[in-house]
């Protein structure tokens, strides 16, 4: 068993490093979440503990974006009730089918964004908001939060991925814009979470308040560098964290399945 001191050497610098990444491009929890469990905490302690920690570093992220002046608010409010929605249908979907119909989907998925963003090098370089009719655009935005957010309370991992890629591919913001906004419905759907995980103790807050931290620094850098850097460094860190998830998804499906 690991020690108190030992635990957090290897969690803190790994939750920054998924800070980081989470506040660019979405996806940080593929990295937290491994963390909490290769440290040795119970499965829904390290949700619950990760869901804390997660939360208070995207909201440190959502207030440098906001302050910068790059999320659209209506359209991310928007996007946060369709998500709270969403993820509560994802949550009913989980009693009726299995994830693995999901999983294999994402197996043949994951690839084409990959090698669509690739090889397209303009997506999210510029706005393109006109080409979605301004009445429109919180219809979309709407859409945009059901659908991923079921995805989310379904399966989950990659979430902030898919919806700064939807807000850029649907909604024709740029990748800043994008991003900005995906932290604010990600902030809507972890505190939707995070109360259910307080109210069934499932939260270790002496290892969650330092990770909190270690989290909110990463997501503040990460925040910082996509606004000064733009799609230059935010499509790169997308496409990593595609390939990440492809490895995720490979990985339990071979685990299932073994």
């Amino acid at each position: 068993m690991y020690s108190y001191n030992m635990t957090l050497l290897i969690i803190c610098p790994l939750v920054f490093c998924a800070g980081f990444v989470d506040a660019v491009a979405g996806g940080g929890g593929i990295i937290s979440l491994p963390a909490y469990i290769f440290a040795g905490m119970p499965i829904h302690m390290a949700y619950g503990t990760n869901k804390f920690a997660n939360g208070i570093g995207t909201f440190a992220a959502s207030i440098k974006f906001l302050s910068s002046g790059n999320i659209k608010i209506k359209p991310a409010l928007i996007s946060a009730i369709g998500a709270i929605i969403g993820s509560w249908f994802g949550t009913q979907l989980v009693l009726l089918l299995d994830e693995k119909y999901l999983q294999y989907c994402l197996i043949i998925i994951l690839p084409i964004v990959a090698i669509f963003l690739l090889f397209n090098r303009k997506i999210g370089v510029e706005n393109n908001e006109k080409k979605v009719e301004h009445r429109k655009i919180y219809l979309v935005a709407g859409i945009i939060g059901l659908v991923i957010g079921a995805y989310d309370g379904f399966f989950g991992p990659g979430t902030g991925t898919f919806l700064v890629l939807a807000f850029t591919s649907f909604l024709g913001f740029n990748l800043i814009t994008a991003s900005g906004n995906a932290k604010i419905v990600n902030l809507a759907s972890n505190f939707a979470a995070l109360i259910a995980y307080i109210l069934n103790g499932k939260v270790l807050f002496m290892i969650g308040i330092p990770a909190a931290i270690c989290a909110s620094l990463g997501n503040y850098l990460g925040a910082h560098f996509a606004i000064k850097s733009g799609a230059k460094i935010i499509k790169p860190i997308i496409i990593l964290v595609i390939i990440m998830l492809f490895g995720k998804v490979i990985d339990a499906i071979l685990f299932t399945s073994s």
